[in-house]
């Protein structure tokens, strides 16, 4: 690996040659190459300052730094005290404040985004036109009716999906885990309902609210494993899209900082990234998780879109880093959305409803219920609930349209729904504190801003 220092005596042509075997977009100016490449444009001109400074003299010299050494020391522990005021910024400690902060700050991205999206006119101007023709054929009788309503509620299961997979990804690794509570919940009742009925064409309505077991089986839709992964495939890869956009904040975030330059006030963003840049200088210092996230970074910034569809194909709890490396390195948008939609959407759901259905598989399921009746003391007490709602299942299955099933406790829904709750309560508590934290970043960064262009 070659020194940053060294790529400044490239020719553009060299530069780009190297850029080609990273993987990395290779057009644009010499100093667009360089910054691709890692070299940090600001510590150069700092550099060059340095040495024009060295000639002023030495007592003057001394004297500034001296000066700056106490005030950099002062910036400094302004910055901690801040940092420590701003973690303390949480509903439990704080309620009355961070709410104040939170509402504000809610406003304020609203406006702020409010003003982004009128910059679009012509493209508003479309999809309030599209809004309002829709609305008009809702409201107007016809033979399109029929039509038009299977594709609204088609377009709403879709958008439904693809909200809850952003909402999984988004948030640097604090999102709510919808495949554990929805997707993958989702995927396991269509398995035991398709190798219970023997077949896979549940009546609609109500599916896919509610599934029933056909009157008659069809043969297209017997249950095998790829029946039931084609039964789930809408919802799959439009949840496995919506992870893939939730991905994109941290790229963005990378990459405004490089482009614009490093600012201490995202340190907390960019923390990881930043940590795990400054262990490379001390190996013998790194753990076994930051030699896996070298190994990542390393991946994405060598390989480029392979690298990145590597990542993204599997589940990685690490992929925030490789989107921040990414952005970091200037990778372009289209490399890395296309290879995270691929890998998320195609390959990684593929993979992971496999794992569902093959789970949840009739037969493997009725041997780890029964299974669990060798557990000494607790077996026969833990086997029960779990006996219990798989007659419940096959109950409500095997009713007819129309048909009320009686309503009968269960232990094992009545926790399942309290998990949900207490997850969806603990995501958007942390919300209102991430937004809380983002005013107080805000209100003290307007200061330091204004300092920076007196001096």
């Amino acid at each position: 690996m070659l020194d940053q220092s060294e790529y400044l005596s490239f020719t553009k042509d060299q530069l780009k040659t190297e850029l080609k075997r990273r993987g990395l977009k290779a057009s644009g100016n010499k100093t667009e190459l360089l910054q691709r490449l890692g070299f940090n444009m600001n510590m150069s001109r700092v550099a060059n300052s340095t040495v024009k400074r060295k000639s002023d003299g030495m007592t003057s010299s001394g004297h500034r730094n001296g000066n700056s050494l106490t005030s950099q020391a002062q910036v400094n522990t302004s910055r901690v005290a801040e940092k420590a005021e701003r973690e303390a910024l949480v509903l439990w400690r704080q309620p009355i404040k961070t709410l104040n902060y939170f509402v504000r700050e809610l406003f304020l991205d609203l406006y702020i985004y409010g003003i982004k999206l009128f910059q679009y006119r012509l493209a508003l101007g479309i999809v309030l036109l599209v809004t309002i023709v829709c609305s008009v054929l809702v409201n107007i009788g016809g033979p399109h009716q029929q039509y038009w309503d299977s594709v609204c509620k088609q377009t709403m299961w879709c958008l439904y999906w693809l909200g809850l997979g952003v909402l999984s990804s988004v948030g640097l690794g604090t999102g709510l885990h919808t495949f554990l509570l929805y997707l993958g919940p989702h995927i396991a009742t269509v398995t035991l309902a398709a190798y219970e009925c023997g077949s896979l064409n549940f009546p609609e309505p109500p599916y896919p609210d509610e599934i029933i077991c056909p009157d008659t089986v069809d043969p297209t839709w017997e249950a095998s494993i790829w029946n039931i992964m084609s039964k789930v495939r809408i919802e799959a890869m439009m949840w496995g899209a919506g992870t893939a956009l939730g991905e994109l904040p941290p790229y963005f975030m990378a990459r405004a900082s490089r482009l614009s330059g490093y600012d201490p006030d995202d340190e907390d963003d960019l923390k990881e990234f930043e940590e795990l840049q400054r262990k490379k200088n001390n190996p013998e210092s790194m753990t076994h998780l930051d030699r896996v996230k070298l190994f990542v970074e390393r991946l994405v910034e060598k390989v480029g879109f392979f690298g990145i569809l590597a990542c993204a194909s599997i589940p990685n709890p690490l992929f925030d880093l490789a989107g921040i490396t990414c952005g970091h390195f200037l990778v372009p948008f289209w490399t890395f959305f296309g290879a995270t939609l691929i890998g998320k959407a195609v390959v990684k759901m593929l993979i992971q409803k496999m794992f569902v259905i093959i789970a949840f598989n009739e037969m493997l399921v009725e041997k780890a219920v029964a299974t669990l009746a060798y557990i000494p003391a607790i077996g026969p007490k833990l086997q029960e609930p779990f006996k219990h709602f798989l007659r419940k299942q096959k109950m409500k299955l095997r009713r007819k349209p129309g048909e009320e099933v009686p309503l009968e406790g269960n232990i094992l829904s009545s926790i399942f729904e309290k998990f949900v709750v207490a997850m969806i309560l603990y995501f958007v508590i942390s919300i209102i504190n991430s937004l809380a934290q983002s005013y107080h970043k805000r209100l003290h960064k307007q200061p330091r801003s204004l300092k920076k262009s007196s001096d």
